[in-house]
């Protein structure tokens, strides 16, 4: 029995809980795709796929539309795969375990998806329909937008007809999204010499964090487990002398990590001091916070008589020196559009080779040069600390345009929908329009969708209300396009 069948929308739930036993991770989305094809064969669609697994979907208009200009529906079918520490759950083999509370979907234990699965389960619902009234439909679904937007960047837009396209990618119902940051995927560098170390090694781990999307979340000061821990062992190094073994953590450069793990190697009469200074910290967090970080915990696990390879005293210290000196977090608000954050960056991912620490940032910045000044920050603190930086990749900010005409639709649909004005504005976070729009520069673009909280999370949760709220929305919206 299916777990959300008598939830309304119910088309759109339908599809959204299909979408849900299919694995679509990114760098996992052949499933997925194939998915989408298979819905379009049964239904006689003209459909595309390329070889990175992004489909496009095409149906004619509704009696009244067939002559009217496309309109392109749009989001993404990967989704960020988090669990609950200890959850068993496999994203590649496994679907999502949903149910429904207070109002809101959720998976047990690990992201929903509903980033960006609820704007895939609405396009298809329309896609499904042959009641609603619509303008011919151009259905985009990309891949591998949450690492780098690699589908956005290799889909051939001569495909679509369309101008004006709808990113169902925002996460906040009575907002239409304008413009967006650009980005730079960034990762640092810092080499390590390694020596036979005889002690006791200690091995901490910071978890419990709130976490979230390092763009949209980013302004809400959450502890970002990498900087907390350079933070910690620059504590330690002032009251015992260690070399670290190896430093962990993190899974998306785009997610504020919720979770760091240190493994360091002491003299064993100094195990008790470095004990000390680890629970002090955890204190003195718990105060800086004022429990706005409720589940945060430092775990401590000791081994006595321990020979193993750690990194010499030297390398130590850089490798300390750069997390507590790199630049993170929130960096500039916008001069023009008040409380909107135009600037910041976020370490996301860190792990441990033989020779060197690496560690991956996300830079984003609504404005070019200040996000090349980021990216030249970062390159300088590795460069301190004897490392070296590079871009992995970079996509460009998304403008916003006063003379958007599928603005203005939107804009007045949702005055006769709602009976108020809708907010519009930008966002910090990286969208796919940016990059359809350097293809393409004719394109008209919005971003909308229904509430949606603590993406990129295991608490992450759909609102079932909003999301019927905006499925009507929508539809008033395509009606509109005749």
């Amino acid at each position: 029995m299916a777990i959300l069948e008598n939830l309304e929308p119910q088309e759109v739930f339908h599809f959204f809980e299909e979408l849900s036993n299919v694995p679509r991770g990114t760098f996992d989305t052949k499933k997925v795709s194939d998915y989408l094809m298979s819905f379009a064969q049964e239904r006689g669609l003209e459909a595309y796929q390329d070889d990175l697994n992004n489909v496009i979907i095409k149906k004619g208009g509704t009696a009244g539309y067939e002559d009217a200009e496309p309109v392109i529906l749009q989001g993404h079918m990967d989704m960020v795969c988090e669990k609950r520490p200890g959850s068993d759950h496999d994203f590649k083999t496994q679907g999502l375990e949903l149910y429904v509370e207070d109002g809101y979907v959720k998976a047990k234990d690990t992201t929903l998806g509903g980033d960006d699965g609820i704007a895939v389960a609405m396009a298809l619902a329309i896609l499904d329909s042959n009641e609603i009234p619509h303008p011919p439909i151009e259905a985009l679904f990309t891949v591998d937008e949450e690492s780098g937007m690699e589908g956005a960047n290799g889909i051939d837009l001569t495909l679509l007809k369309g101008k004006k396209l709808l990113n169902i990618d925002s996460e906040e119902e009575g907002t239409l999204t304008v413009g967006c940051a650009g980005g730079i995927r960034y990762e640092a560098v810092v080499p390590v010499r390694r020596e036979k170390v005889n002690g006791t090694r200690v091995t901490v781990k910071l978890h419990g964090l709130l976490g979230g999307h390092s763009g949209s979340e980013i302004h809400k000061q959450r502890g970002n487990a990498h900087k907390m821990m350079g933070r910690l062992l620059n504590r330690i190094e002032k009251e015992v002398p260690f070399q670290i073994v190896e430093l962990g953590g993190g899974s998306k450069d785009n997610v504020i990590p919720m979770e760091s793990t240190a493994k360091i190697i002491l003299p064993s009469d100094s195990k008790e001091k470095a004990a000390d200074t680890i629970r002090e910290m955890e204190a003195i967090w718990n105060h800086e916070f004022m429990g706005e970080e409720p589940g945060l915990i430092l775990d401590m696990e000791i081994e006595e008589g321990v020979c193993t390879d750690a990194c010499d005293k030297d390398s130590t210290e850089r490798v300390i020196g750069f997390f507590l000196l790199c630049p993170n977090g929130l960096y500039e608000y916008s001069r023009k559009l008040k409380g909107i954050v135009e600037s910041s960056l976020s370490v996301g991912v860190v792990d441990t080779h033989e020779n060197y620490v690496r560690s991956e940032f996300l830079i984003r910045s609504s404005v070019e040069s200040k996000k090349q000044y980021l990216r030249e920050m970062l390159e300088g603190c590795a460069k301190a600390f004897g490392g070296q930086g590079k871009t992995l990749s970079e996509y460009p900010a998304w403008q916003y345009n006063p003379d958007s005409e599928i603005c203005h639709i939107l804009e007045d649909t949702y005055r006769e929908v709602y009976g108020k004005d809708p907010v519009v504005s930008t966002v910090h976070a990286g969208l796919e329009c940016g990059i359809f729009l350097g293809k393409r520069p004719d394109l008209d673009c919005v971003s909308f969708g229904p509430d949606l909280l603590d993406i990129h999370s295991f608490n992450e949760k759909l609102d079932i209300a909003s999301t019927q709220r905006t499925w009507e929305y929508l539809k008033a919206v395509l009606k509109k396009c005749k």
